[in-house]
């Protein structure tokens, strides 16, 4: 009887703690593993509309706080509730370097790239042990990362984030510029150059700091006497030609910053891992993520780091938490298979895309393609093509002395060739956009260079050639 009694006793106290735990862990204070549930369904619904596969939902899409379902926001050239309409007479979008190709890669990858956030995630300005601005384990990914790829040399640098390499160019050529001095440093670089170099200098009207343009009309002026301290970016891949760049400048008073966004392997071969002064880097060519507006730097030097540092702390107090939290995500992705699944996909998206780039130009007497010669790659380990973000082309004929007009009244949207430094005669088209955009632009190029070709059997030739290059799309 009393054996009985001391298992009853028994049994009510083990009755008694389940019943505390249970409280104590639904209690108010603590939280419970279902508070995900909602935004992961809130998550999924918006990922689940299709738009008729020419445009997306988004969880932040207007109407949403009254309740309602995201609208659809379409691609270019698309309209309607579920962006099933093209709109006739529309212009091809080739202007912006939005890398949306790679969308189809993180449809495919949806869960592992998912980032679930709760409310107090990371409020504080600081939120590390040291008051750094920057995730540790963030940093460690991104220089896995280049060691996976083989385009950086990370051992012995110091990693710096910034909101988009374009903070960081700003940042590190405030760091490099020569301060109380008699004149100012002067900014260069060689045409064709990205213009941002040019507008953020003229725009933040720095006192110890002129942009000067081209690297190499600077190298054979009479002002270049060894005592002006000279900036040089060097953009490799460069923007808008695609080709591998060096510095032109050289000698004690020269700094060179090497902006590498484009050195993955989707768009040029890795001919050797980048050893620089300062490498700027960028999500947006990386992953396609350019709305979260994240880059790093890679520095040699610590004084340069520091103020480095001090600029993006005054700036910005360095870049947002949970930017931080989704590239650490997205990068854990990509390196997870050693970037078998991205750059791959990528590399043959381009790939693709260049065939039939080329084969329309190859008709053409009236424009031509700017070509590089194919290099061996140490990422694919094997001698491949360039395949650029970017066609940069030529006007021939001498009447056709502005390009940009000429494209935009075929109905093609491009960038113009001065903006850039260079001349008149040429034009930048993106190819780094949504598929939409792309069939858009080939249309539009198959009819501009359809008005030169004289026999009809040519353009049927083109068409029956074009269309044997079949995508593999994701849905």
């Amino acid at each position: 009887m009393m054996h009985k009694k001391m298992l009853l006793v028994a049994a009510s106290i083990i009755l008694n703690l389940v019943l505390i735990i249970h409280v104590l862990y639904n209690n108010s204070t603590t939280w419970n593993p279902s508070w995900t549930h909602r935004a992961a369904k809130e998550a999924e619904d918006v990922a689940s509309v299709s738009c008729s596969g020419h445009g997306r939902a988004y969880l932040d899409g207007l109407g949403i706080l009254d309740g309602n379902k995201p609208p659809c926001e379409c691609n270019n050239c698309y309209t309607g509730k579920d962006c099933s309409f093209l709109l006739p007479d529309c212009h091809a979008a080739a202007n912006s370097g939005d890398p949306l190709f790679l969308e189809p890669f993180w449809m495919q990858n949806a869960e592992g790239s998912a980032v679930v956030e709760s409310g107090w995630h990371r409020m504080s300005y600081h939120f590390y042990e040291d008051g750094s601005y920057v995730s540790a384990e963030l940093e460690r990914i991104i220089r896995k990362l280049h060691n996976v790829v083989g385009n950086a040399v990370t051992d012995n640098r110091f990693v710096i984030f910034g909101t988009g390499a374009t903070q960081l160019i700003a940042a590190s050529v405030h760091a490099l510029s020569q301060t109380n001095a008699a004149s100012p440093s002067r900014l260069v670089s060689a045409i064709p150059y990205y213009n941002v170099y040019k507008e953020q200098t003229e725009f933040f009207n720095y006192a110890n700091l002129r942009f000067e343009g081209d690297a190499s009309a600077w190298k054979k002026s009479e002002h270049n006497d060894n005592t002006t301290r000279v900036i040089e970016i060097v953009t490799s891949p460069n923007n808008p030609d695609g080709k591998l760049k060096r510095a032109v400048l050289e000698g004690p008073n020269i700094k060179s910053i090497h902006d590498y966004a484009y050195y993955w392997p989707h768009f040029t071969p890795i001919t050797h891992p980048a050893d620089e002064d300062v490498s700027l880097f960028s999500l947006t060519k990386t992953t396609g993520h350019a709305g979260s507006r994240f880059g790093w730097a890679l520095v040699k030097d610590e004084a340069v780091y520091e103020r480095m540092k001090r600029y993006l702390t005054l700036s910005s107090m360095g870049v947002s938490r949970d930017t931080q939290l989704r590239v650490l995500q997205l990068l854990k992705v990509v390196v997870g298979d050693g970037g078998e699944g991205i750059f791959h996909f990528g590399y043959e998206t381009m790939k693709k895309r260049w065939e039939i780039l080329n084969k329309i130009f190859s008709m053409s007497m009236r424009f031509s393609l700017e070509t590089i010669e194919p290099e061996y790659c140490n990422y694919f380990k094997k001698r491949r093509d360039f395949t650029p973000s970017y066609a940069w082309v030529k006007c021939e004929r001498l009447e056709d002395a502005n390009c940009y007009e000429i494209f935009s009244a075929a109905k093609i949207k491009g960038r113009e060739g001065k903006v850039f430094g260079s001349e008149e005669r040429l034009v930048r088209l993106s190819l780094i956009r949504t598929q939409d955009d792309f069939d858009q632009l080939i249309d539009m190029l198959k009819k501009l260079v359809s008005q030169e070709v004289v026999r009809p059997d040519s353009i049927q030739k083109l068409n029956v050639d074009i269309s044997s290059l079949q995508f593999n799309h994701i849905k």
